[in-house]
């Protein structure tokens, strides 16, 4: 079944990835459609926020545990509103690794069943400028943060 799936994604971070904006966020929302979720373990419907946990190895060999979770209680609360996959459990590796918004993570299955986890750092950052309503300056950090599947 190795190559019924995406072999690779990637995620350009966020600073809510990162946690650098310091709000409390449940982990790196995976988009529901297409390729992407087809990378990570099909965790269905039939019970309330199922989770699956994996395990990525990096280039020094270090093994990381992650979380992919389906928030789902939508479906089994009655004032439920939640309906979405998010990878949960990266903030240590982000911090050990010290990266930040702008740059990139990359998931991969290996063909011997190991999965890896890279970075690359982002080299050029977009800083748009805009002035807001009280006449004061503001700079914002522009990146696209979506998944990617890429060939690996």
């Amino acid at each position: 079944m190795y190559d019924s799936r995406p072999h690779a994604v990637s995620k350009v971070l966020s600073m809510n990835d990162t946690g650098e904006t310091g709000g409390h966020q449940a982990g790196i929302l995976v988009p529901k459609g297409g390729e992407v979720l087809r990378f990570f373990p099909d965790l269905g419907n039939e019970e309330k926020n199922p989770r699956s946990a994996l395990y990525f190895v990096d280039e020094s060999g270090k093994s990381w545990k992650f979380n992919f979770i389906y928030y789902n209680n939508r479906f089994f609360d009655e004032n439920g509103t939640r309906n979405e996959y998010r990878l949960t459990g990266m903030i240590k590796y982000f911090r050990e690794n010290n990266l930040k918004a702008g740059d990139t993570v990359i998931l991969i299955h290996l063909p011997d069943g190991t999965d890896e986890i890279r970075y690359k750092r982002e080299t050029t950052l977009v800083l748009r400028e805009s002035v807001t309503p009280y006449g004061t300056a503001r700079k914002r950090l522009v990146i696209g943060s979506d998944w990617k599947v890429i060939d690996y």
